[in-house]
């Protein structure tokens, strides 16, 4: 069985992810292709697309969203990601299970003895109105029902795991500061959720398995599990077998891939790229060794904004003040500081928020 070494996975991530070179696709269909982008910060998914396409401007991602053919749910790791309508259609009923079963954990004891079904039905008709309102005045509609939990938790076991919520515009648009205003997907998008068939061969699964290949690939099942958070896709990967390749990684693990998938000789060329918080390359696999160091791992959680040098994470960058600042992890080239402040001008002009200063942080 061939083996891939890290530099081959990091090549066949950049290329999948549009990172080796910006892709000229819409908005809509570069967000189908990466399965979602990560947003919990509501900014961020705009570096992300600025990275992977080209001439993305920031009106295109705001009318995706305005024209719902982009969504912000809750759906991956119940993480807020952003997916086309419908992929949330299509996704969302296999993600149910993964999604309750995180809030009940998390809240064990503040939800004890909630009968979750009959919080569900109450939350969905007070929805039925079809009036966007924010998680907060959900639980308002439901006072003295559940006395019990905090309202916090009673609210987000509502809008994060019970009812299927769109986080309607402006949340989410360029320069927008706005809060969380909820509506039901079916009710946003106008039309249903698909329901969950019994099938034993996990056709939704088989989906999602094909699609997280298609964007992340050569990867081990464990990657795809801590990519979605379901626990139960084995059945999906056992029904896919015959149509997929495997490889191995240095460390003898099984990678499954697609037949044509692009896998780049791995001296291919990497330009830098400026990631956002939370993205998607570096997030969506359990082993993250083929974009960053394990010793800096603890950066991508804590939402620090990651420099991609030579396809590896090599720098972080903030903005504060009308400054770009860049902070190596590793000492760089003068050449790769060259190509390093290269593209934080183009950053720069892109996010549009007055830099007047692009400093490059040597001494490290």
């Amino acid at each position: 069985m061939t083996v891939l070494d890290t530099r081959a996975l990091n090549r066949a991530t950049l290329a999948r992810q549009h990172l080796l070179t910006r892709s000229d696709t819409t908005v809509p269909q570069a967000v189908a292709h990466l399965c979602g982008l990560q947003a919990q910060e509501p900014q961020e998914p705009f570096t992300g697309l600025f990275a992977r396409l080209a001439g993305f401007r920031h009106t295109d991602l705001d009318d995706a969203l305005t024209g719902r053919t982009v969504v912000r749910t809750h759906l991956m790791r119940r993480t807020i990601h952003l997916v086309t309508a419908d992929d949330a259609l299509a996704w969302r009923a296999r993600h149910d299970t993964m999604l309750r079963g995180r809030v009940l954990g998390t809240y064990r004891r503040e939800l004890a003895g909630i009968d979750v079904d009959e919080v569900a039905a109450a939350g969905q008709a007070v929805m039925a109105d079809q009036q966007p309102r924010t998680m907060s005045e959900l639980v308002q509609a439901l006072e003295g029902r559940w006395p019990g939990p905090p309202r916090r938790v009673l609210g987000e076991l509502l809008v994060a795991a019970l009812i299927p919520m769109a986080q309607l515009p402006p949340r989410g648009l360029w320069h927008q500061a706005a809060g969380v205003r909820n509506l039901p997907l079916g009710t946003w998008l106008g039309r249903d959720i698909d329901p969950l068939f019994p099938d034993e061969t996990d056709p939704t699964g088989q989906q999602l398995v094909r699609r997280y290949l298609a964007a992340y690939g050569p990867a081990t099942t464990t990657d795809i599990r801590s990519w979605c958070g379901l626990a139960g896709l084995p059945a999906a990967v056992k029904a896919l077998r015959e149509e997929l390749v495997t490889f191995r990684d240095a460390r003898g693990r099984e990678l499954l891939d697609l037949p044509d998938a692009p896998r780049p000789h791995p001296d291919t060329p990497a330009p830098v790229r400026f990631l956002p918080a939370f993205d998607n390359a570096i997030l969506g696999y359990h082993d993250r060794s083929r974009i960053i160091d394990d010793a800096h791992l603890g950066l991508s959680v804590a939402g620090q904004r990651a420099v991609l040098v030579d396809g590896h994470v090599a720098a972080t960058w903030t903005v504060h003040n009308e400054h770009l600042d860049i902070t190596p992890l590793r000492p760089l080239t003068p050449l790769e500081q060259e190509t390093v402040h290269v593209e934080a001008q183009d950053l720069a002009t892109f996010l549009d928020e007055d830099i007047k200063h692009i400093h490059l942080d040597t001494e490290n």
